[in-house]
């Protein structure tokens, strides 16, 4: 049985950091493309940060330069550590394991609200 398990959301004001770990299980986590997604009120899910299984990263143009996406494949966990938030970052963070169509996985989303 897959599960993946986000933690770390929470209420941060504007300029703040927090970071979110996702602890994988049920699958070969090494072998997957290990991603964070976002979805906002009343918006599509977008891609925020992805990280092969080789370490290559690639992110969203909003968040380049304040977002760090990184594996630990011994804890099989990924994380993702966002400095210098925005209001706009306001949005549920979910976490995906991608080794082709039939093996995506997502976990169940954490809330992350920028305010002052």
């Amino acid at each position: 049985q897959v599960q993946l398990v986000e933690s770390g959301g929470g209420l941060v004001q504007p300029g703040g950091s927090l970071r979110l770990s996702c602890a994988a299980s049920g699958i070969i986590f090494s072998a997957y493309v290990m991603g964070w997604y976002r979805q906002a009120p009343g918006k599509q899910r977008e891609l925020v940060a992805r990280i092969t299984s080789g370490g290559s990263t690639n992110y969203a143009d909003a968040v380049k330069g304040r977002f760090t996406i990184s594996r630990d494949n011994h804890k099989n966990t990924v994380y993702l550590q966002m400095n210098s938030l925005k209001p706009e970052d306001t949005a549920v963070y979910y976490c995906n394991a991608d080794f082709g169509r039939s093996s995506n996985y997502w976990g169940q989303g954490t809330q992350v609200t920028v305010s002052s």
